[in-house]
C-alpha cells in the first residue's frame, strides 16, 4: 500500500491529509478560530457543584464553563492537595467545593452549545509513550498484538517509570530499545514538573499547557515507518516539520519533501474527495448509497440500494449492497472524524448468516481506524449500534457553520404556510387603518404561491375587507419574512410598475 501525507499550508489554515493508494482516509484541519483544545491543561476554578448530576462546572477561562464528571476526578494521596481523599464515597459534594482551584485537562472540545469536557486524569503524549502522572499503571497499545513484544515493553516501562505514575506504550514503539523510552520518559516527566510549578504560581483560571500544533502532532502521531512520503507546499512549514522530525523521528526525516507553490490537495483529486466528505449522500460504486445525518445526540446512517438491482436473488443483492456500504461507512467515519453514538440502518436481511457477514465486514473495515470504536451488533429493530471515541470537532464542525438562513433546522416554512401568515397580518393592518390600499413585500416563491392560490380559489384575501393588495416580490428577503403596510397614494404609480395585484 502506498501511503503519503499531504500538508497544505496557507497563512490562515493548515490542512493535513493521510492518503492511502490515492484516496484520502484521514483529514485534519487547523484554522484561525477553530484551534483544538483537547490536551490543553488549565488551572480551573470550580463554579457550580451539581450533586444531582454528580458533576461540576469549571471556569477555565473559555466562553462557556467546562464540565467535570465525578468519575473523572482523581482522588489524591497528597494531604496538601485541595481534592480531599474520600474512602467510602465519591459524591461530588465530598470532592469539590465552589471557588476551589483544580488542575484539569480538556478531554473533549466544546461542541455546539456544550462546553468542553475536562478530567483531572492528566495525560502527556510523547513519541513512544503516553505519560499518566496521576495513575499508577502500565499499559501497551492493543495494536501491538504479539504477546512476547507486549511483555517486553511492559517490563521496560515498569523499570523506568517514576513511582506513582502511569504510562501507555504507543503503537509506533514496537521494537524500540529501552533507551528510546527512557529519553521520552525523561522529557515527559520534566514537562509535567514544569506544569506543576505553573499550577502553583498561577491564579485560576489560567492555561498551564497548550497542546502542540497540528504540524507537531503530524510528526508525533502520523509519521510512522509505513509512511512513504510527506509532501509540504510551504517552506516555513517544511523547515518546522524537519526540525521536529530531527528530534522525534530522525530516520524518517528524509521522507519529508518540499513541493513549493504546488496545489497539493489537487493531487489525487483530494480537494474534490474532501468536498464529498461533507455531503449528506455518499454514492457507492454499485449504484447504492448511504445517507449520513448528524444530530446533537447521535449520527444516523441509512443504507439504500439506489440504482443497484442485482441479478436474480434479492437476498444476495441486499447483502452485497450492505457489505459494500459497511466498508464505505468505516471510511467515512474515519475521514469525517465522526464520534459518539452511531446508528446504522442497513437494508433488511432475512438470513442470520448474512447479518453476521455484514457485521464482520464492518468490524474488519474499522480495524484500519486509529480511533477506538465498538460495534454492539443488531438490535431487535434491525439497526446496528456502535460507538466511536469522540474527542474534538468533526470535519464538518470545523469546515462548516450553522446555516444562517434556516438556523440549522435544514427546513424553512413552505410558501403555502407563509400565505396564511401574510393573510392574517394583512387583515389586522387593514382593520386598523383608514387606508384600504396595502403594500406587501415577500419572497418571490411566496408571491408565486399567492398567485397560484388566487387562480385556484379566486381570492387570497377576504373580499369583505374591500382592500386593494399590491404584492412586491423581493429576492433578498428571507422566505419566512414579509412586510405589510398601508400604501400612500403618491406611491401607487411605483407600485403598479413593480408589484402584482392579488385579490
Amino acid at each position: 500500500m502506498n501511503k503519503e501525507i499531504l500538508v497544505d499550508a496557507t497563512g490562515f489554515a493548515t490542512r493535513v491529509a493521510v492518503v492511502e493508494d490515492g484516496a484520502p482516509v484521514e483529514l485534519y484541519v487547523e484554522q484561525e478560530g477553530t484551534e483544538r483544545l483537547v490536551g490543553n491543561i488549565y488551572n480551573g476554578k470550580v463554579q457550580n457543584v451539581l450533586p444531582g448530576m454528580q458533576a461540576a462546572f469549571i471556569d477555565i477561562g473559555l466562553e462557556r464553563n467546562a464540565f467535570l464528571y465525578a468519575g473523572d476526578i482523581v482522588l489524591s494521596d497528597d494531604p496538601d492537595d485541595e481534592i480531599e481523599q474520600v474512602v467510602d464515597s465519591r459524591n461530588i459534594r465530598d470532592l469539590l467545593k465552589p471557588g476551589q482551584t483544580i488542575m484539569v485537562q480538556v478531554a473533549k472540545d466544546p461542541v455546539g452549545t456544550k462546553g468542553a469536557r475536562v478530567t483531572t486524569h492528566i495525560t502527556l503524549a510523547g513519541r513512544t509513550l503516553v505519560l499518566m502522572p496521576t495513575m499508577d499503571y502500565v499499559g501497551v497499545s492493543r495494536r501491538i498484538d504479539k504477546d512476547d513484544e507486549r511483555q517486553r515493553l511492559r517490563k521496560i516501562l515498569t523499570e523506568i517509570k517514576p513511582k506513582g505514575m502511569g504510562v501507555i506504550v504507543r503503537t509506533a514503539s514496537a521494537g524500540k530499545p529501552k533507551e528510546a523510552f527512557a529519553e521520552d520518559m525523561e522529557s515527559m516527566v520534566k514537562l509535567y514538573r514544569e506544569i506543576e510549578k505553573k499550577a502553583a504560581s498561577k491564579k485560576a483560571p489560567a492555561l498551564l499547557h497548550a497542546e502542540q500544533s497540528l504540524l507537531f502532532r503530524t510528526v508525533r502521531d502520523l509519521l510512522m515507518r509505513d509512511i512513504d512520503r510527506v509532501f509540504v507546499n510551504d517552506t516555513c512549514c517544511y523547515d518546522q516539520l524537519r526540525e521536529i522530525a530531527d528530534v522525534m523521528a530522525p530516520k524518517l526525516k528524509a521522507r519529508i519533501l518540499l513541493k513549493e507553490s504546488e496545489a497539493l490537495f489537487d493531487r489525487y483529486e483530494t480537494e474534490a474527495k474532501i468536498e464529498k466528505a461533507l455531503a449528506r449522500k455518499v454514492w457507492l460504486k454499485s449504484g447504492g448509497y448511504v445517507i449520513i445525518d448528524r444530530t446533537e445526540a447521535l449520527t444516523s446512517i441509512d443504507v439504500n440500494s439506489g440504482k443497484f438491482v442485482g441479478k436474480d436473488n434479492l437476498e444476495k443483492t441486499i447483502t452485497a449492497v450492505n457489505c459494500e456500504a459497511a466498508k464505505e461507512i468505516a471510511k467515512q467515519l474515519r475521514l469525517r472524524d465522526i464520534g459518539g453514538i452511531i446508528i446504522i440502518d442497513f437494508i433488511d436481511m432475512e438470513k442470520e448468516a448474512n447479518r453476521a457477514l455484514v457485521l464482520n465486514t464492518l468490524k474488519t473495515a474499522l480495524r484500519d481506524d486509529h480511533t477506538r470504536s465498538h460495534v454492539f451488533g443488531f438490535t431487535h429493530l434491525g439497526l446496528v449500534e456502535m460507538t466511536r471515541k469522540k474527542t474534538g470537532r468533526s470535519i464538518s464542525d470545523t469546515l462548516q457553520q450553522v446555516c444562517p438562513y434556516c438556523g440549522g433546522d435544514a427546513k424553512v416554512l413552505a410558501p403555502e404556510t407563509m400565505i396564511s401568515r401574510i393573510r392574517k397580518q394583512t387583515v389586522q393592518v387593514i382593520k386598523g387603518s383608514n387606508n384600504k390600499r396595502m403594500l406587501i413585500e415577500a419572497h418571490p416563491d411566496v408571491v408565486e404561491a399567492m398567485e397560484r392560490a388566487e387562480k385556484k380559489h379566486g381570492a387570497v384575501f377576504p373580499p369583505e375587507e374591500g382592500g386593494t393588495y399590491y404584492v412586491r416580490p423581493v429576492a433578498s428577503m428571507h422566505i419566512e419574512k414579509f412586510t405589510v403596510r398601508p400604501l400612500a397614494e403618491k406611491r401607487i404609480p411605483e407600485a403598479k410598475r413593480d408589484c402584482k395585484v392579488i385579490h
